[in-house]
């Protein structure tokens, strides 16, 4: 009976996650420096940060932290500081000249701190909290049990984690990467102006907040 409710619930899911945005250019941006391995963990850590949303929908926070503008302000400006301090790093990449081996290869990079960089990119990503609020406010029937909506949940977060994980695949395919590698250093610069642009937007998005909060 859940059938129908959970095709819509896949179909915008997917519409989201294609859609760039930080989560893409993370990936993108650690699966070029450090490899597919480091990108699956970042995409993993993706995946894991949509539990983060899924938990407090289910709680109800979601509706209090739309409903408490100072609350949603506070996440908007954390969100923004994250994503320009990513961005800032990834606009001073360096050129590469050949690909990496055991003398040359980047600083490592632990598994576990990639899975950091993806968790917090969605767990701080308020525009994923805008859409989680609608998803379980209008799309999701208040009737349907929260096993279920938490099977939704689960759903979600595999299939966010295997998306980024084949873009880290991709994109990091010998073939592939040969030629990337050696405009990396551009690709990088590329994500991290974009993520400097989404910093940039919920920035304004604070500030006209703030305005309203101000004359309310």
């Amino acid at each position: 009976m859940y059938l129908q409710e959970f095709l819509a619930i896949a179909i915008l899911h997917f519409l989201a996650v294609a859609s760039p945005g930080p989560d893409f250019a993370v990936t993108t941006r650690y699966s070029l420096s450090y490899g597919g391995r480091i990108g699956r963990w970042v995409a993993v850590g993706i995946g894991t940060g949509i539990l983060i949303h899924v938990a407090y929908s289910l709680l109800g926070i979601a509706i209090l932290i739309h409903r408490y503008q100072w609350v949603y302000a506070s996440f908007l400006l954390v969100g923004a500081g994250y994503l320009a301090w990513l961005g800032w790093q990834a606009l001073q990449s360096q050129p590469r000249s050949a690909l990496p081996t055991a003398q040359s290869a980047p600083p490592a990079l632990s598994s576990w701190q990639a899975f950091r960089v993806g968790f917090l990119t969605n767990g701080l990503n308020v525009k994923a909290t805008l859409f989680f609020l609608t998803l379980f406010s209008t799309v999701i029937n208040p009737a349907t049990p929260n096993l279920i909506k938490l099977g939704y949940g689960v759903y979600m977060a595999i299939a966010t984690a295997l998306w980024f994980s084949l873009l880290a695949s991709l994109i990091t395919w010998p073939p592939f990467y040969q030629y990337l590698w050696r405009i990396s250093h551009w690709l990088d610069r590329l994500m991290g102006l974009a993520l400097l642009l989404l910093s940039a937007w919920l920035i304004y998005d604070w500030f006209t907040l703030i305005g309203v909060i101000a004359s309310a």
